[in-house]
Order: C-alpha cells, then sequence, then structure tokens
C-alpha cells in the first residue's frame, strides 16, 4: 500500500497544481525526484509531526489540497491537539496517511504501536477514518475522497488481504456474503481470515473499510437477529458504538476478534504479535461458534 500511496502522491504534484505533499523523514527516497523538482509543494519538514499538521492547515484554508504522511502514533497521538483545533475545528480538508497500524511494526516495540487510532479519530467529529484492505482499495477511497474538503485519515498497512479484493466505494460496506445465522464484519486487512472462515458457514459477511462514517444502513439491512461479530485489526470497542445505535432500542449480541485494551509490552514478529493477542482465523472460529451456538 505504502508504494501505491508514494506513487499516486507523484502523479497528483506533477499533473495538479493546488496539491501539496509533506511528510517528515519516511518515503522521501521513494518520491526524491518529486521533491527536487517541486520543492515549493513537496517538502520533507523532518520529525515534525505537530507542525506538519498545522502548515497544511494553513495551505487548506488558502484553498489547496495537502496530503501529509508519516508513523501512525506519531500522527495521531503527538498530534491529537492539531487534528482537533486546527482540522476538526476549522473543517480543513486535509489528507492523513499513516503507515505503521497497530502493531505493523512490531520490532520497535509500544512507541510504534497504534491500535487506539481508530477510536481516537472516531472520536472526534468532523473527521473522516478509512482503512483499505490492499493498494488497490487505497487508490480507489483516496481517489475517491482526496478532495472532499474534510479531514481524512488513511490507515495503510504493510500486511494486506491476498486471496479477497473487493472493489469498495467510500461510505460504503460491502456485502461478500449472506446467511441467516449472524453477521460478522470484517474490517480491513482482516477479510482473508473472515472469509476462510464464513465462507461455508451460514452467515452474511460486511466487508468495511471506511470506519468514519460508518455505514449503519448496509448493517441494519443485514442484521440477522442482531447477533454480530466484529474483526478489526484495532482496539476492541471501536466500532461498538456505531454497531449499538444501529439497533437502538433493539437486542443486539457482539462478539469481538480485535487487539485488547492494553499496553503492549512483549516483543516479537507481527505473525507472533498477531497470534498472541487472536486476531486469527482461529479466533474468528472461535468467537463465531459461541456466537450462533447461544
Amino acid at each position: 500500500m505504502r508504494r501505491a500511496f508514494l506513487k499516486r502522491v507523484a502523479e497528483m504534484i506533477r499533473d495538479e497544481a493546488d496539491t501539496t505533499f509533506f511528510t517528515v523523514d519516511i518515503g522521501m527516497w521513494a518520491i526524491r525526484d518529486v521533491l527536487a523538482e517541486f520543492p515549493e509543494r513537496c517538502t520533507n519538514v523532518g520529525v515534525y509531526e505537530d507542525g506538519m499538521f498545522s502548515i497544511a492547515a494553513g495551505m487548506a484554508s488558502r484553498g489547496l489540497i495537502p496530503t501529509i504522511f508519516g508513523i501512525q502514533p506519531y500522527l495521531i497521538e503527538r498530534t491529537l491537539e492539531q487534528i482537533k483545533m486546527d482540522l476538526a475545528y476549522q473543517k480543513l480538508g486535509v489528507n492523513v496517511v499513516g503507515t505503521g497500524a497497530a502493531v505493523d511494526y512490531s520490532k520497535y516495540g509500544y512507541s510504534h504501536y497504534c491500535a487506539e487510532d481508530c477510536h481516537i479519530i472516531k472520536a472526534i467529529p468532523g473527521c473522516e477514518f478509512i482503512a483499505p484492505g490492499s493498494k488497490k482499495q487505497f487508490i480507489q477511497l483516496f481517489n475517491e475522497t482526496y478532495r472532499n474538503g474534510h479531514p481524512t485519515f488513511f490507515r495503510i498497512s504493510d500486511h494486506p488481504n491476498i486471496e479477497y479484493d473487493p472493489d469498495v466505494e467510500f461510505g460504503k460496506a460491502v456485502v461478500m456474503q449472506e446467511g441467516s445465522k449472524a453477521t460478522v464484519i470484517a474490517v480491513s486487512i482482516m477479510l482473508d481470515d473472515v472469509m476462510e472462515v464464513c465462507k461455508d458457514e451460514d452467515v452474511t459477511v460486511l466487508y468495511y473499510t471506511t470506519l468514519e462514517p460508518f455505514d449503519n444502513e448496509t448493517l441494519s439491512k443485514y442484521h440477522n437477529n442482531g447477533k454480530i461479530l466484529i474483526v478489526e485489526p484495532e482496539f476492541e470497542g471501536s466500532l461498538s458504538y456505531d454497531v449499538i445505535k444501529t439497533f437502538s432500542g433493539k437486542s443486539v449480541q457482539i462478539e469481538e476478534v480485535a487487539f485488547p485494551r492494553e499496553i503492549f509490552r512483549n516483543y516479537g514478529t507481527y505473525d507472533e504479535k498477531m497470534q498472541h493477542y487472536g486476531l486469527t482465523a482461529v479466533k474468528v472460529l472461535e468467537k463465531l461458534k459461541r456466537l450462533v451456538d447461544n
């Protein structure tokens, strides 16, 4: 996804004179020619995430289309005040693309983890949060939204889906299959694991890449007696408010496969992390069986 994003940025800067791009010491080599050719619109600002947000906000206020790039925990947590005051409060359209989602940077420890990103951004009114599951989906969603005038956060991953790669649309869930016993919400890069488990099960699978705004309408249509399994590569509970709100006044039973809300103090590879915290097909099957059987 990262390479697809940087290629798209290079095209955008060359072809669209009102676009700008800023990065914080990451991805420069891939677009070094563009950085050299368009220094007034394409710049590495150094390790200065909070300042980069304010610079981008200022440019957006003058009618430019800024895109900024960095590592997810530093883009989301270090700059929270700038997100709140410079982007959301001012209603400015800035595209924020973050790599290193959740535990992608597994070998660098807790400072580089960010399983809380979705929950934080969804708590700030007016912000959009997009989590594509493949490079194709990133391009589809970016092209659809980068000029929409809203603060839009893209969560890209180094571990995309391989087997399942449907076309996606901003703000809409994809109905992967229909069934009668439960509804499974597969988020972003978890689609392959979900489909491995569910393809022969009598359940509905809804695939979400836009997490804010949340597509309540599709979920309401395919609710299957209110039995919902949420499979998301972020902190558990990131989407539970949306699910509960969808069924306001109705009974709903929710199971989750997600990262627990705790500090990750252990070390290991990405796969070891996913196994340790239960973001696996085995855990999806276990939770689905419990949901269907109860």
